[in-house]
């Protein structure tokens, strides 16, 4: 089988080992552009997870500052148990704030850098494998 295929590259003029090297290459780069951008596409996803959450933070964030703002008004104006109701809401929208920004920290760092490195992996390899070909083609 071996000598079936060298006696079928040598009937191949360059030209024609050419041609067919080029459509190789182009579908491969096809192949790749198609990669990066589902690749690049999930990482944006995930990115955009964790912004959103980071949003929900800051909203959790603002009511909390807002309760605090209701419980020491509440503590310079009357008893002990109005500003003790809106410090524990404070404390309440504090530690969902605080929930929702480690979330979303976790889900930024999970997206990792926007580069698509599969995609980059395998066009490192389409390359070796294109400069393989050509040099067994100059033979």
């Amino acid at each position: 089988m071996e000598g079936n295929r060298n006696n079928d590259l040598h009937e191949h003029g360059t030209g024609e080992l050419l041609k067919e090297l080029s459509d190789h290459t182009t579908t491969l780069v096809r192949k790749e552009i198609e990669l990066a951008k589902a690749e690049l596409g999930e990482k944006g996803k995930k990115a955009g997870q964790g912004a959103g959450m980071f949003g929900g933070a800051g909203l959790f964030g603002v009511f909390a500052f807002g309760a605090l703002t209701t419980a020491i008004i509440a503590a310079l104006d009357s008893a002990m148990e109005l500003w003790l109701a809106a410090l524990i809401v404070a404390v309440v929208y504090g530690a969902i704030a605080a929930v929702l920004a480690l979330q979303g920290r976790n889900k930024v760092q999970e997206a990792g850098p926007p580069v698509p490195e599969q995609a980059t992996e395998s066009v490192k390899e389409d390359v070796q494998w294109a400069k393989t070909q050509a040099r067994s083609g100059r033979r």
